[in-house]
């Protein structure tokens, strides 16, 4: 990791310790240090994002506190496991803000988890971190929202494939806000570039069974199927497209694949074809990035997984606080605020990171990615795309007294017109 103003490496350190049934694992750490609180799934349905997320924040706080810490202090990492219950989502923040006293939560994985956990957080004042690609719109002054959202890759994502394969589009999407919400950027991208979406389909996260489904793709004869799956569950559907040899002939885009190391779990002839934007994939070509998988595989050993989006942005969304926690000199919440709003950036594996300053969002590098025996290609790529979404509706410098979700109840209830 290097950053822009003071280029330095850091090296692996410390070593991770089991703690109680609650607790994943933390760094461990005096109790007068920086306390660094994680919450995300490390089971249940949504494991399969949660693990590698955790992986990488471990690795970015091992080579903080080797590197001497930060302010002369070391930094405790606590890791909880929500188990993919918004209840339990609920029961951590408040202990993390209320009990730990933690100086910076990163947290949250679906929708439904960030809006169960930012109010609380906001009310008890402990600066949060989002680290997911997610549908756009938050917008609150001690929220960090570093994961793409669909301005940064559904707009380059559907024209791209549409000018490669046709302009009538099947949608099959996830059923809760991310799915909802991304269907409608969906629908808004297609009929911008003079395609028709021909049906939208919503699944619950726990569906396995896509026959149906698959029939009524085979009769509405689409030129593509635009894919917002989530979750384990999901990873059916594309096993089943295949078997059904539909990947032969009508080919997919996904806003989600790959993301929880899906594209590894289905074979290369089940996956091959299909097309993807995010802000990062393991195959980017780079000095910082062949760095940072090579330690993270030394770190993991046989058991690291694939590195996506999600941990990729959950390493360099911890360097992005400790950057700012060092140009502060305190961990006092409002200092750090004050510094990422800066415009505060960082180079990680992924590219140039900044924080931009009226949403609180990442402006990023995105890439596209064309998946070739459970490896994706990359085919374009674009430089520090701004989240032009949530800055319709977002102005946190001229109004920084916000904590809203503006894509809450959909897009046109905030004023975005959809064909």
């Amino acid at each position: 990791m290097t950053f822009n103003k003071n280029r330095r490496r850091f090296l692996a350190g410390a070593s991770i310790a089991l703690a109680a049934p609650a607790i994943i694992g933390r760094v461990q750490a005096a109790t007068d240090d920086i306390k660094f609180v994680s919450i995300l799934d490390q089971s249940g349905g949504l494991d399969i994002y949660g693990k590698p997320m955790v992986d990488t924040t471990k690795l970015a706080i091992e080579e903080i506190n080797a590197d001497g810490g930060l302010l002369g202090r070391q930094i405790d990492l606590k890791v909880y496991d929500p188990q993919s219950s918004i209840q339990l989502y609920t029961q951590f923040a408040t202990q993390a803000a209320a009990g730990d006293k933690a100086d910076v939560v990163h947290a949250g994985i679906t929708s439904a988890s960030r809006e169960a956990i930012r109010p609380t957080l906001a009310r008890f004042q402990t600066l949060y971190f989002y680290n997911v690609l997610y549908e756009g719109g938050v917008c609150d002054f001690n929220c960090f929202c570093t994961g793409s959202t669909p301005a940064q890759t559904v707009e380059k994502l559907v024209p791209y494939t549409m000018n490669k394969w046709g302009k009538k589009v099947y949608v099959v999407a996830a059923d809760y806000n991310y799915g909802q919400i991304t269907a409608q950027w969906v629908q808004k991208y297609v009929s911008d570039n003079g395609g028709e979406v021909v049906e939208t389909e919503f699944f619950p996260l726990d569906v396995t069974n896509f026959g149906t489904t698959i029939k009524k793709i085979q009769a509405a004869k689409p030129d593509m199927v635009m894919s917002a799956l989530v979750g384990g569950a999901h990873v059916s559907f594309y096993r089943q497209y295949a078997a059904a040899g539909m990947n032969q002939s009508v080919p997919i885009a996904s806003t989600t694949f790959g993301i929880g190391n899906e594209h590894k779990l289905i074979s290369g002839e089940e996956g091959d074809g299909m097309i993807c934007a995010y802000s990062y994939f393991e195959e980017i070509e780079s000095e910082a990035n062949a760095s940072f998988t090579s330690r993270f595989k030394d770190s993991m050993g046989d058991d690291a997984p694939a590195l996506n989006e999600l941990a990729a942005r959950s390493y360099e969304a911890a360097y992005l606080w400790a950057e700012a926690v060092k140009q502060a000199g305190s961990i006092d919440r409002m200092q750090v605020i004050e510094v990422l709003r800066t415009g505060l950036s960082i180079d990680g594996p992924s590219g140039t990171v900044a924080i931009e300053p009226k949403t609180n969002h990442a402006l990023q590098n995105v890439y596209l990615a064309e998946l070739k025996d459970q490896s994706f290609n990359i085919v374009e790529s674009y430089e520090a795309q701004p989240p032009t979404d949530t800055l319709l509706v977002c102005d946190l410098v001229g109004n920084p007294n916000q904590s809203t979700f503006y894509f809450q109840n959909g897009l046109e209830a905030a004023g975005i017109e959809i064909q």
